[in-house]
């Protein structure tokens, strides 16, 4: 037998919002789950706020998927689903870290080529539930979720990202910030150096 569906509250958006500090300064960083550049500059975020401070910046992620990536839209709509479970934001996190820990179990090779393109989507949400201890099935299919999904991409479309990651601060997307750069290099672009 089935267990019920999570019944998500359609009158808002879904999602726990992926928002930490509350400064006047915002950062908003355009990521990809499988992209290994989003990857890196995710693994990032935390310090970046720890050496900002939570009352001088503000963090908002922001999700793009990308259609060369194979399994992008599952993977993406699972990091949504993710926020939606008790652990919230703390459950997104978890997530992102094991699909970028382990992003040759959820990326072909080549983006087409491999072993990975007999996965099906339940397998890949079993895989992550199973490396990230967030379970995600339920909530992912509920139809609800699909409203995020499209936020995120709306989102990113109508400030012209087509890339991640990508950074945007105060509104405004800074061209040479880079998934590459040191932690301190990003707080000197934020003005925060």
């Amino acid at each position: 037998m089935t267990p019920p569906m999570t019944t998500l509250d359609t009158t808002a958006r879904c999602c726990d919002p992926f928002v930490w500090g509350q400064g006047p300064k915002t950062l908003e960083v355009f990521l990809e789950p499988t992209c290994p550049f989003s990857g890196r500059a995710f693994g990032k975020l935390d310090a970046l706020l720890a050496l900002a401070g939570a009352e001088r910046l503000t963090i908002k992620l922001r999700l793009n998927s990308q259609p060369w990536h194979a399994f992008s839209p599952t993977l993406t709509r699972a990091v949504l689903a993710a926020s939606t479970t008790p652990g919230g934001k703390d459950a997104t996190k978890a997530v992102l870290a094991a699909i970028a820990a382990h992003r040759d179990e959820f990326e072909p090779t080549q983006h087409c080529q491999g072993p990975l393109l007999d996965r099906s989507p339940a397998q890949l949400l079993a895989r992550l539930e199973e490396l990230s201890g967030i379970p995600l099935r339920a909530v992912f299919e509920d139809p609800a979720l699909t409203t995020e999904v499209k936020w995120q991409a709306k989102y990113a479309r109508q400030n012209g990202i087509h890339v991640t990651p990508t950074f945007m601060v105060d509104g405004l997307v800074v061209p040479d910030m880079s998934s590459g750069d040191a932690v301190e290099v990003w707080l000197g672009k934020l003005g925060l150096g």
